[in-house]
């Protein structure tokens, strides 16, 4: 993202990929409570009933959850956003400049819009599918509650994919494809895009160099953005991948039933969570990769001059 100067040595594609898994990684274990309070948030209002707890903001869905189901609660589905991250984010992230690349071949210009948005399209893609399964078991168990006498549908990880595999169908891990699909794309495409439009303005106009300050207002501006434009997406996914069996024949159905029985501000339901989390997300993401790219080809380099 930005084209090194020329005293930098460009990282590789396997230096990339590392870099952005375990900067993911992180970034998931410290803003999960913030995902788990933006699925709660948007899946409330479906099958409500007088005795179901309604959640009230950010703050407040994180506060109740705590105190009527324990802090654990907070982080369940943990193991699942961490094997999503490695499956997921490691590609989307690590491979976009490597794609980009590609398109860009053979041209001596910097990368075209086109060229960024390919790139985010075609890892996007490729990454939703793989690390979908993680993403169904993921949701569910922040999902679920014990209150009111509710048995859970899972008891673990590795549970709910056996559970799901079983009971439903193996397919069925991949439920929510296309919403998913459609919601990642739009993220990816957003989210890394906006970040490397405005990294690179920011350092070519000589606003700020290129440094933790230029990475955290990057990924600052591209967190908003792509909020904005994904939480349609987001809630439908949500809200399909969470549903019992025959509840939505398909997603369609289940963006009018939204809409009809909830009106259009169903769609941006947790928007604030949702905000919070993706944007501490690409601060903690971005900064981390970025400055792990570096030390770890300062290493290589090291290594190689002692060799």
């Amino acid at each position: 993202m930005v084209s090194p100067t020329t005293s930098e040595v460009h990282p590789t594609m396997g230096v990339k990929i590392f870099s952005a898994g375990i900067s993911a990684c992180l970034a998931d274990i410290i803003t999960f409570p913030l995902d788990t309070a933006k699925v709660r948030l948007q899946i409330q209002g479906e099958g409500q009933t007088s005795t179901t707890i309604r959640y009230k903001g950010v703050l407040g869905t994180i506060t109740t959850l705590a105190k009527t189901e324990g802090l654990p609660k907070l982080y369940s589905g943990l193991p699942a956003g961490i094997q999503r991250q490695i499956s997921f984010a490691s590609l989307r992230i690590g491979l976009y400049d490597t794609v980009q690349e590609y398109f860009s071949s053979g041209k001596e210009t910097p990368p075209t819009l086109g060229n960024r948005i390919s790139a985010g399209l075609l890892t996007g893609g490729v990454a939703v599918f793989i690390g979908q399964p993680t993403e169904v078991v993921k949701v569910r168990l922040q999902a679920q509650s014990h209150l009111h006498g509710i048995k859970p549908r899972y008891t673990g990880t590795y549970n709910a994919y056996r559970i799901i595999a079983t009971t439903e169908s193996f397919s069925t891990l991949w439920k929510g494809t296309t919403p998913n699909l459609m919601r990642n794309v739009i993220i990816n495409c957003t989210e890394l895009v906006t970040y490397d439009l405005m990294k690179g303005a920011l350092v070519n106009n000589q606003i700020l160099a290129d440094d933790v300050p230029c990475h955290l207002l990057s990924a600052l501006v591209a967190g908003f953005c792509t909020t904005f434009l994904a939480s349609p997406a987001d809630v439908v996914k949500t809200r399909f991948i969470n549903s019992l069996p025959g509840q939505y024949p398909s997603v369609p159905s289940c963006a009018m039933t939204m809409l009809t029985k909830e009106g259009p501000t169903a769609f941006f339901k947790g928007f604030v969570p949702s905000f919070l989390r993706l944007a501490s997300w690409n601060v903690i993401m971005f900064v981390c990769f970025e400055q792990l790219k570096k030390e770890l080809m300062k290493s290589r380099q090291t290594v190689d001059c002692t060799t």
